[in-house]
């Protein structure tokens, strides 16, 4: 279970601590809607249960995502999931869509594909390219079944979503050499990123993962590396970087405190492992992102 950073703020829609606008499993509106009443700019945030969908199809946006910032200049989806911590700063002639999906939503997208839609468990930016106009129709057809009440008006918004899915899918596999085999193990892959999210605290070995999959560790380690590029304990300690520098920027938990809640043993482990992973010290980090003075 991934728990919530303190200090950040948990929102149930983009941007606001309000309630969720209607009983559907997604909502859909028009970027400068809501952020034109913020200034064209959405402070970081995470949302505890949803995944979110930013599509810029004119002007541009900076976007932050866990301490990192990037610039869109083009056409481009931008995928966030769960608990990541992210915000916006738009150019005030900016247009697109934010498309909201509640988990359960999602969870039943990934039953009838049979698959894990590993494409929404980290976030990503897709340019739409030469598919820009049909993305769109896409977008458009989404925000008017949306606000409209028409007959089967949920079926259609479930296939509208279903095939922005397989969109995003296959722009995300698009570097992927055919296999046979790629199916099967791109849910292997999912299924072993999602127990690594369960546990990553628990600084569990290779092996213990790769036996909860019912695959040697050899056998997870070549499909890490085939299809994620990294090995499968450099995934696990990603996360644990991932989740350091979370807490270092957006808590004011002492580094022995991060240690701790990351299941290190020692503070001194822990400073070792992060200075290993990220080239720099915990402390240097957290003056880097401005986040207060050195610990003694």
């Amino acid at each position: 279970m991934t728990t919530r950073i303190p200090g950040v703020p948990v929102f149930k829609l983009y941007g606001e601590n309000q309630a969720w606008p209607t009983p559907d499993l997604l909502h859909c509106e028009s970027i400068p809607k809501r952020s034109s009443l913020h200034h064209w700019e959405i402070k970081p945030h995470s949302h505890a249960d949803l995944f979110q969908l930013l599509y810029v199809q004119r002007g541009q946006a900076v976007v932050e995502v866990e301490g990192r910032r990037s610039e869109i200049t083009e056409p481009s989806i931008q995928v966030t999931p769960p608990l990541c911590v992210h915000g916006f700063q738009f150019s005030e002639n900016i247009e697109g869509f934010v498309l909201t999906l509640g988990a359960p939503l999602v969870e039943r997208l990934e039953e009838r594909l049979g698959a894990p839609l590993a494409v929404l468990a980290s976030s990503g930016c897709y340019p739409v390219g030469r598919d820009r106009r049909y993305i769109n129709t896409l977008f458009a057809a989404l925000l008017q079944e949306y606000e409209g009440s028409a007959a089967s008006r949920d079926l259609v918004l479930d296939s509208l979503v279903n095939v922005l899915m397989v969109w995003i899918t296959r722009r995300s596999q698009q570097n992927t050499p055919p296999s046979g085999r790629d199916e099967r193990n791109r849910q292997l892959l999912g299924r072993f990123i999602k127990l690594v999210e369960r546990h990553y605290r628990e600084h569990l070995t290779v092996e213990a993962f790769a036996h909860r999959l019912d695959l040697s560790s050899v056998h997870l380690n070549t499909l890490c590396r085939r299809l994620a590029g990294q090995s499968a304990l450099q995934i696990i300690h990603q996360r644990l970087l991932l989740e350091a520098r979370r807490n270092l920027i957006y808590t004011n938990m002492t580094i022995a405190q991060v240690s701790d809640r990351l299941g290190f043993s020692d503070p001194t482990y822990f400073s070792r492992f992060f200075r290993r992973l990220s080239g720099q010290s915990p402390n240097a980090f957290r003056r880097e992102n401005g986040q207060g003075k050195e610990e003694s």
